[in-house]
């Protein structure tokens, strides 16, 4: 029996000619963009590690890359439903850019401290904040609404692209040059991802001004949206739930690799890199399939992806390479799971409430993100960190099969979410 075909996206507008060159080149900006952003990431992190060799102090990076965009995320919705998207993620980079240019001159002045690179990490995150509702929003409205789904595919395998260069590039990067040096790369690739922002507008839908309410009561009406209809209530819970406990195994990957395979950057690297290639595929899939299941195959698909973190860390100590195949086994699972998942919150959700339920989303995984670092913290020191890991794995995959016991999540992707009665959605191009 065929499923259903998902529902016309609410709010859609028609991108009208040559939307592929502007879908295009946005896309291969953004992706040089996030590439530099993520190999910054893993610079850092490896330079925390190798100071520290502490699980605070990574669980410490973890929360100031983490917590802004928890804070500000409402607000950085609300902005994106009610300002130019294009000019906000203009915004978001630079300030970001300028955050690497103060970190290299601390670098090369050998006067960076710990709290230095915190500092940087909640400023760059706070930027996100305000960005990544507006990228997520503008997607649905650069492609036709019949490649939405795939244009989900495509981001996903971008993701999956930033993780294969990241790792490689950051270890290339420590070898060759100064830290401060390597940070510079990631200057250049943002200012790479403006400059097609600067050139091509992007549709989207707007209240008029002199409909307009306040702030505080647009972001209202974000919230009744999701709080009101039980599928995204549910959807967003199991998510929070997945989050906290998986999410701490990100940010310690490099002090397992360290402690229980004696590896290094390089190491790290291969894993991270190769996970990355399982991202790709896992992105591709979506990309050649567009699951007409959806919800179920995001449940699935992150059940599968956090059992094989667990499994990742129960590998010995003298079997790297079967760790890094419970990592690519993770990445192409999750990639499989996580499209699907943007595409059906890209389509239920009318575009004009898509910044404000996109960024409460990022909210509560925000919010979810810091208490599990918080808490993986005493863990990791009074379990180890392979014990973590196998922990956050399994309890991270019950989560996601909990999903299952709600049949309103299971029929998300029936039909379009009605807005609030109140919500003001008159458009404008």
């Amino acid at each position: 029996m065929t499923a259903d075909p998902p529902p016309a996206p609410a709010g859609h507008l028609d991108p009208g000619p040559g939307w592929q060159r502007r879908f295009w080149a946005i896309f291969m900006g953004q992706a040089l963009s996030l590439t530099g952003s993520a190999m910054t990431q893993f610079v850092l992190l490896w330079w925390i590690t190798d100071t520290t060799g502490s699980a605070g102090a990574l669980a410490t990076a973890g929360m100031a890359a983490l917590l802004p965009q928890a804070l500000l995320g409402p607000l950085g919705g609300t902005f994106a439903d009610r300002y130019s998207r294009r000019l906000l993620m203009i915004g978001a980079d630079t300030v970001s850019a300028l955050c690497m240019l103060v970190l290299i001159f601390l670098f090369a002045t050998e006067r960076v401290e710990l709290w230095h690179v915190y500092t940087m990490m909640f400023i760059r995150s706070s930027m996100q904040a305000f960005q990544a509702p507006a990228a997520a929003a503008s997607t649905a409205m650069l492609v036709p609404a019949q490649f939405l789904p795939r244009a989900a595919g495509l981001n996903q395998s971008l993701q999956g692209i930033m993780t294969v260069a990241a790792a490689p590039l950051g270890a290339l990067a420590i070898s060759v040059m100064p830290l401060g040096a390597a940070l510079g790369i990631d200057v250049a690739t943002a200012l790479l991802g403006i400059l097609p922002l600067l050139l091509f507008r992007i549709p989207q839908v707007r209240v008029p001004r002199d409909q307009r309410a306040g702030v505080w009561a647009e972001f209202r009406e974000g919230v009744r949206l999701v709080w009101g209809h039980p599928g995204l209530r549910h959807l967003y819970a199991v998510l929070a739930v997945v989050v906290l406990t998986v999410m701490p195994t990100f940010t310690l990957t490099p002090l397992l690799v360290k402690t229980h395979f004696g590896g290094g950057p390089g190491q790290v690297a291969l894993m991270e890199g190769l996970s990355g290639v399982g991202m790709i595929l896992g992105g591709l899939a979506v990309v050649a399939f567009a699951p007409r299941r959806r919800v179920v195959t995001v449940l699935v698909a992150f059940a599968l992806s956090c059992l094989a973190v667990a499994l990742t860390a129960l590998a010995p100590g003298d079997a790297f390479w079967l760790a890094v195949v419970w990592w690519v086994v993770s990445g192409v699972t999750f990639s499989f799971g996580n499209a699907p998942m943007t595409a059906v919150l890209q389509t239920v959700i009318p575009n004009q409430l898509q910044g404000r339920a996109l960024s409460l989303l990022s909210t509560v995984m925000g919010l979810a993100g810091p208490v599990g670092l918080a808490l993986a913290g005493p863990l990791g020191e009074w379990l180890g960190v392979r014990g973590l890991f196998m922990l956050a794995g399994v309890l991270s995959a019950l989560a996601s099969l909990a999903g299952f016991f709600s049949p309103a999540l299971l029929r998300l992707d029936k039909a379009p979410v009605t807005p609030p009665a109140d919500a003001r959605v008159s458009s404008e191009a």
